[in-house]
């Protein structure tokens, strides 16, 4: 991480020790997962924790109390580091990332009681990890034993991710520049599969190929098992085998994103096998498209999270009018969900260090207005099973275009840029 990316880390944990006064809170990183028998999978910390730390170790915890960040961290250990490389110890810990204390892991349950004596409120997760609700419970109970000596536990508790999933709903500007390399990293990887598809390929090919072109370019990771789904595979909204082959004359939906510096870019992209889109599927296609393009106009500060869904909804729903999938009024199709059938997910969801980020999507009973700040994808799709009502020529037919867009003070911007409409995607797939 850069300089500015530590400063507004630092500024984060400084918003929220504003917010917790004279409490405490204690945020725990993630613990490591065991894959099978002696092996982990690969080590990805807590949201929340990296959010106001920047510190990629395992064995770690936050806490915020008296207006100071307190790190508990591994200790230094040279026989540890021959096996499982640099650790940085509380000091290092300290120094790099700006904390005003560090200790080692090993004394926080003896400090956690002295930590929390005579805080009149907890700040947690509550519930969010039985062992760490255990372990706190634990703590205050050492304190609550030390009331005849004067001491007081919290008496109030908090559910710290109320707090925290308002302030990661609204990006800044550290938070923005890492989303757009992971959308600048992941769009190329949808261009290199594009360029590489051909008919008798393997799903599991272009996964490859997409998994080779985010690592190539610095991505950690997938940050979300990758959709690829030829054929009719691409009505299965989770399809995540990608063994099947890939036939010509039909579509290949692919819905991937790499993580970089822990954000996450989700882009889907649907493309014809052979390098070119049949009639139908150019008339489905850019019926999606035209949706989406209604969707990305709806979005601006001031409209509430559904206007994208909205007016996505509403074009879709005329194309399945125009294409013999539905009959009636579009008004009354919408209102009785009959469009459901062939369109049943949302049109997005809350982007950031989750795929499906953090931050409420209704304030009681209204949906939230959008903000500068706030990224949202924009996803819509058209979902097309055989059934003896649908034209024959309209069968397995599954198409999802998905961008990611930032909301800004006169509109948005889409930050995503795989190609997607129906030329771009046959020159790319032409000169593969």
């Amino acid at each position: 991480m850069n300089t500015d990316q530590h400063r507004a880390i630092a500024q984060r944990r400084a918003r929220l020790l504003a917010h917790v006064g004279d409490g405490i809170a204690i945020i725990p990183t993630a613990p490591e997962r065991v894959r099978n028998r002696d092996t982990h999978h690969p080590y990805r910390f807590d949201s929340y924790f990296w959010y106001l730390t920047g510190f990629p170790e395992p064995e770690a915890v936050l806490v915020l109390a008296g207006g100071k960040s307190i790190l508990f961290c591994r200790e230094q250990d040279a026989e540890r580091e021959i096996w499982d490389g640099f650790r940085y110890g509380p000091e290092a810990a300290r120094q790099a990332f700006g904390f005003d204390e560090a200790w080692p892991i090993a004394c926080l349950d003896e400090k956690l009681p002295e930590l929390l004596a005579d805080r009149p409120c907890l700040w947690h997760a509550l519930g969010h990890d039985p062992d760490w609700d255990a372990r706190i419970a634990k703590a205050l109970n050492a304190v609550r034993a030390q009331a005849r000596s004067g001491k007081r536990a919290p008496a109030t508790l908090h559910d710290l991710r109320q707090v925290l999933d308002a302030m990661r709903r609204v990006k800044d500007a550290a938070e923005l520049e890492l989303m757009q390399r992971a959308a600048d990293i992941a769009s190329t990887g949808h261009v290199r599969a594009m360029a590489a598809c051909r008919p008798g390929m393997a799903e599991y090919e272009l996964e490859a190929e997409l998994t080779y072109e985010f690592r190539r370019r610095g991505a950690t990771a997938h940050a979300y098992p990758p959709i690829v789904a030829g054929g009719a595979n691409a009505c299965i909204l989770h399809y995540i085998d990608n063994d099947k082959l890939l036939g010509a004359g039909s579509l290949v939906l692919i819905d991937a994103g790499c993580e970089v510096a822990g954000y996450a870019a989700d882009i889907t992209r649907t493309f014809p096998v052979d390098g070119r889109f049949s009639a139908i599927q150019k008339d489905c296609y850019e019926l999606v498209l035209a949706a989406q393009a209604a969707a990305i106009a709806a979005i601006r500060p001031g409209a509430d999270f559904m206007a994208p869904h909205t007016a996505a909804v509403r074009v879709l729903t005329q194309g399945m009018v125009d294409l013999g999938l539905l009959h009636g009024e579009v008004d009354g199709l919408i209102e009785s969900g009959a469009y459901q059938r062939f369109y049943m997910h949302r049109t997005g969801h809350w982007l950031g260090l989750d795929v499906h980020d953090a931050g409420e999507y209704k304030c009681g009973a209204d949906w939230v207005d959008l903000a500068p700040g706030m990224v949202l994808t924009v996803e819509p799709g058209l979902y097309i099973r055989p059934a003896a009502d649908v034209p024959p020529h309209l069968h397995g037919l599954g198409i999802r275009i998905e961008d990611d867009v930032v909301v800004t003070a006169d509109g948005c911007r889409v930050y995503t840029h795989a190609p997607k409409t129906v030329a771009e995607i046959e020159e790319v797939m032409r000169h593969g």
